[in-house]
Formats: structure tokens, sequence, C-alpha cells
């Protein structure tokens, strides 16, 4: 789940989607401008693949993965 906060000056978002909406990877669903960020909520079963301070590309990066949890006995 993807969170678009705005910022407390420029309150500027534009969101292109509705909640709901199931998207593909990589594809764009709005544009953050002037001190808005956003927060990504992951589920339990993931393993986070970046830390704080790491440059991030939407689209582009990997930011986690699905851990397995297949039993291989």
């Amino acid at each position: 789940m993807v969170v678009q906060i705005t910022g407390l000056v420029a309150r500027r978002l534009v969101c292109w989607v509705e909640s709901g909406n199931v998207l593909q990877r990589g594809e764009r669903f709005g544009l953050i401008r002037f001190g808005s960020c956003t927060e990504i909520y992951l589920p339990v079963e993931t393993e986070v693949l970046v830390k704080t301070g790491d440059i991030v590309k939407g689209g582009e990066s990997v930011i986690a993965k699905f851990i397995s949890n297949f039993d291989s006995n």
C-alpha cells in the first residue's frame, strides 16, 4: 500500500488513480512536488532491501522481496 502525504506548506500532490486500483510494476500513479512524501506499507512477509539514506528510483529500484515460506522437507 502506498500513501502520498502533503507537505506542511506546499501541499502539492497529483494522483491519477483511485483507492483500490491495481497497478502494474513500474506504473506511475501520481506526482509529488515541493516537500511532500510517500509512505510504503509492506506485508510482514517481506524482506526490506534498502536502508535509510539509500537513493531509490520509482519503477527501477527493488525495495523489498517476498520471503518464501515453503518448507523444504
